[in-house]
């Protein structure tokens, strides 16, 4: 896949994740890994970026002694997951146009 591709997806795919529920970074990577490869390293910064874009808000809780970070997709974040699956159905036709047209 495009790196760039890639890298605008990621972003949305987090926003997604959190849309089904609140969840702290270890657990984001876990329920992602499966549909697109992201890293830590990808993962916290990505993060950074949509809590200061106020797509997601952060609390903490306890868990075995330690502080858990987690994070929740804000309504302002769940208004950017609703446009991109707007980009998302333009992007098909586009794609569709592309293949059938390359056939």
């Amino acid at each position: 896949m495009d790196p760039q591709l890639k890298k605008g997806l990621l972003e949305l795919v987090v926003l997604a994740s959190l849309a089904k529920e609140d969840s702290y970074g270890y657990k984001i990577i876990q329920d992602v890994s499966p549909i697109i490869e992201i890293s830590e390293s990808t993962l916290y910064p990505i993060l950074r970026r949509l809590e200061q874009q106020d797509f997601v808000s952060t609390y903490n809780v306890i868990h075995l002694s330690r502080v858990r970070k987690y994070y929740k997709i804000t309504t302002r974040g769940q208004k950017e997951l609703v446009g991109a699956k707007d980009d998302l159905d333009e992007l098909k036709k586009i794609y569709a146009f592309i293949i059938k047209e390359a056939v």
